[in-house]
């Protein structure tokens, strides 16, 4: 409800009452109702929480083990499966990540039920919804996770809740980017149903209507209800007015240019992407995008936006599921994200091939192709030499 909802029936209200009423309905300044659903209608909140989810589900997940050598690909690992393929009975991996990551975007947390056998195996995930979820720091400053359910209210342990944070400001939840960015939102939601009814009206301006005498409350009603159905609205766009007793109709004069209305939405759009650290372009702000700057703007969305994400992925993952964590990790790829075109790739395949730090089978595996028999041989430069070697040579 409206937060003037909140003093119907009410003959006093304190400042604190008003205060925590507009905070529970999330209503800022500019009148708007600022929520998951209401800020994913704006097209650009829309957009930066869909391309940020999306990549990152869409992003290789694999299980890694170390070695003396470095690491290794561990494909049968029990949690592989999970993060890789099926979480859960009704989701693929690519689909539970990208809502875990969508409620990260909006509401700062993302939570999922961790299905335990005995205490070593996680075998399933179960998505929660953080509107739903309430995180408690007991006096002995552990937490309990409190969730709504079909059968009521229950209380998991830490460790029953795979919890990914955003910025937090208190290391127990995260912050929501609508209750900090509520007012910029909210002007954005404000000005886009402003944008349809002004189109719902035929991008006509108000009118004023002069009518020859003095009409009572009832027939002005009638008056406006009656024109305005007969001629407000595109589907009565053009009709022609057949006006009556000296009646005179002007237009109150008040264009887009004067309002400043599409550079208004335009900022808007710019300060949004800004929030999320998304480059304009990807949302299809084009205005300030060239041929030369898209390819850094997107090496700079994966550095800034994608990999602080990856990050708090992996912690959170090694943190809740792995039991040896010391020696399992995951890890995202994110070379997909870095490949340039077709040129570029090759060129610096082979300053690498020829320096002796990639073999043809490393360079296979990055073009996602077989390796070959005798492909995993280094060169060595015969014109290169281990730095003082041949000084030493030469004093022998």
């Amino acid at each position: 409800m409206a937060w003037l909802d909140f003093f119907r029936g009410r003959k006093a209200a304190t400042i604190d009452d008003i205060a925590r009423e507009i905070a529970r309905s999330r209503i800022g300044s500019s009148g708007a109702a600022v929520t998951a659903e209401s800020s994913m209608r704006v097209a650009a909140v829309y957009g930066c929480v869909r391309v940020i989810s999306e990549t990152v589900a869409s992003l290789p997940l694999h299980i890694y083990r170390r070695t003396s050598n470095g690491k290794e690909r561990a494909d049968t690992h029990p949690l592989y499966r999970l993060l890789h393929d099926t979480p859960n009975a009704y989701q693929t991996a690519m689909e539970w990540r990208e809502m875990m990551q969508a409620h990260l975007c909006l509401r700062g947390n993302a939570y999922s039920y961790i299905n335990w056998v005995g205490e070593s195996r996680a075998t399933e995930l179960l998505p929660l919804h953080p509107d739903r979820v309430t995180v408690r720091q007991r006096p002995d400053m552990t937490l309990v996770y409190e969730v709504e359910t079909a059968g009521g209210r229950r209380e998991f342990s830490p460790e029953e809740i795979l919890h990914l944070r955003g910025l937090s400001s208190d290391g127990i939840v995260g912050r929501s980017v609508l209750e900090d960015a509520r007012e910029t939102i909210g002007v954005a939601i404000s000005t886009q149903e402003y944008a349809g009814r002004f189109y719902a009206n035929d991008a006509t301006p108000s009118l004023a209507v002069t009518l020859q005498g003095k009409l009572g409350p009832d027939a002005r009603k009638r008056f406006v209800d009656t024109w305005n159905e007969t001629f407000a609205g595109s589907r009565n766009a053009r009709r022609t007015v057949v006006l009556e007793e000296g009646a005179k109709v002007e237009p109150i004069a008040m264009t887009f240019d004067d309002a400043q209305f599409l550079e208004t939405r335009k900022f808007q759009r710019s300060e949004i992407a800004g929030i999320f650290r998304v480059p304009p372009h990807l949302i299809g702000d084009l205005e300030r995008a060239t041929f030369g700057n898209i390819e850094h703007q997107s090496i700079e969305f994966l550095t800034h936006c994608i990999r602080p994400w990856l990050v708090r992925w992996e912690q959170a993952l090694s943190r809740a599921l792995f039991t040896a964590p010391g020696l399992y990790y995951p890890e995202h790829s994110v070379e997909g994200l870095l490949r340039g075109d077709i040129k570029s790739r090759y060129d610096a395949y082979a300053i690498g091939r020829a320096n002796g730090w990639l073999s043809a089978n490393d360079i296979r595996s990055l073009e996602n192709m077989n390796r070959i028999e005798g492909g995993d041989v280094y060169l060595q430069p015969l014109n290169m030499a281990p730095a003082g070697s041949v000084a030493a040579q030469g004093n022998t």
